[in-house]
């Protein structure tokens, strides 16, 4: 069990959807934001950085909507499901061009491993947007 689903486990009011969904969300995230910041960084490094300016600026954008969407999602009181639904579909959009960026270099590891990370991300908020949402009178704004 990661340590996601863990604390989202042992917060006092319960998940309005299932804690494996949104924990496996979370985790895709963090590793997105993770993988993109270290892809970027390695673009930076090559000697033919002027042909990764592209991937390198989605690189940055899918790292830092892939780190708040893992932020939003975590937060269970309170939580804004509106706000958390637009954001699950800027992560996906946002990792769906980073990880359309790295694959045109996808002769460079850091690149192939960035479009995955980030191709793993796109299909976890996804599949998080397909999650019912929760009943009225849950807390939450928006349904």
């Amino acid at each position: 069990m990661s340590r996601a689903a863990t604390m989202l486990r042992a917060h006092p009011r319960p998940a309005p959807v299932p804690v494996d969904a949104v924990a496996a969300c979370i985790d895709a995230c963090l590793d997105a934001a993770q993988a993109c910041a270290a892809c970027a960084d390695a673009c930076l490094a090559e000697p033919q950085v002027a042909a990764l300016v592209e991937c390198i600026q989605r690189d940055l954008d899918c790292a830092d909507v892939a780190e708040v969407t893992a932020r939003l999602l975590t937060r269970q009181a309170g939580a804004g499901l509106a706000v958390v639904r637009k954001q699950l579909e800027a992560c996906a959009a946002a990792c769906d061009a980073s990880a359309d960026a790295c694959e045109r270099h996808a002769h460079l590891a850091h690149c192939r491993e960035g479009a995955d990370a980030c191709r793993a991300c796109e299909e976890a908020c996804l599949r998080l947007l397909q999650e019912p949402p929760p009943p009225r009178g849950y807390g939450l704004d928006g349904v």
